[in-house]
């Protein structure tokens, strides 16, 4: 009932003019950054440990509301992906450093794009299928199975191929030996048993190894994206050049220190626009749990 009532929401707003459903996911996002005290805590508990506990109130108080207004804009915009034509699309985003993946592409070899939870990853993800290719894009199994199937339909419009990350290892290397691309965050919380130590700005954290592993092993190409934006009505894909991962005798070594290398770009975006990022998620969480006590 509760599932039908939210679909019966989602037509009324997409009757709206699109400039009244922004104003509306705007307050909602006001709405949730006054009322939930939880999540306040856990990105200012974020922003602290990250930046060694440099950021003034104001800050901080400025980043972590943005970071609500970020979550509530990728929703509206999977709402409206569901409803939108590639054109439409096209008239939101414009694509920068195509030329990296072309690159790749005349080596005849396959593309891994690595990508996180900063600025419209929803935008992000259905405009490399859109206009560059389309990926297998691995996502975590969500507790209501309405919704995911709801959110999946608007990630998989234009020809992208969501997989749970369960079962997602045999499709991504048959994929890979045919060229073809897949999508992997590098910022989700991760048990102690995966991935490998790196320094994330100044941290030592542990990230998932991956995408360093399957470039090497399939000799394909490690491009970071992500998505940014002014006046979050326009919205640039930020495509960077290929991180190189090394294939000597020690492949460990390789492996950390193409890991390594993917967690100094993101660094860097976090440094420049710091409001772009997911602070609302305990990300530290299995490798430095006290900064979230108290």
């Amino acid at each position: 009932m509760g599932f039908k009532l939210f679909l019966l929401l989602e037509k009324f707003l997409m009757i709206l003019p699109a400039s009244w459903r922004k104003g509306f996911f705007s307050f909602l996002a006001t709405l949730g950054y006054y009322l939930s005290s939880r999540y306040n805590k856990v990105s200012r508990q974020n922003l602290d440990f990250i930046f060694d506990e440099t950021l003034t109130s104001q800050e901080k108080k400025d980043i972590t509301k943005y970071a609500f207004k970020n979550l509530s804009f990728n929703f509206l915009h999977a709402m409206e992906l569901r409803h939108m034509s590639k054109e439409d699309l096209q008239k939101k985003i414009t694509i920068q450093n195509i030329q990296a993946v072309q690159r790749v592409h005349a080596e005849g070899r396959a593309v891994i794009y690595v990508t996180t939870h900063y600025c419209s990853w929803e935008l992000g993800g259905a405009s490399i299928g859109a206009f560059i290719e389309p990926l297998i894009a691995v996502y975590k199994k969500m507790k209501n199975r309405q919704y995911e199937k709801w959110l999946l339909e608007a990630r998989d419009k234009f020809g992208n191929i969501s997989m749970e990350k369960t079962n997602v290892v045999k499709p991504l290397v048959k994929n890979l030996k045919n060229s073809l691309a897949c999508g992997l965050l590098i910022d989700t919380n991760i048990s102690q048993k995966d991935g490998v130590i790196i320094n994330f700005m100044g941290k030592p954290l542990r990230q998932t190894s991956t995408p360093a592993y399957l470039a090497r092993k399939f000799n394909a190409a490690i491009i970071p994206v992500t998505m940014r934006t002014d006046d979050e009505d326009n919205y640039t894909l930020m495509l960077f050049d290929e991180i190189k991962v090394q294939k000597t005798d020690d492949a460990d070594a390789d492996i950390l220190q193409a890991t390594q290398l993917q967690a100094d770009w993101l660094s860097d975006l976090i440094k420049k626009e710091p409001k772009f990022w997911f602070w609302l998620h305990r990300r530290f969480k299995n490798d430095h749990r006290d900064i979230y006590k108290g």
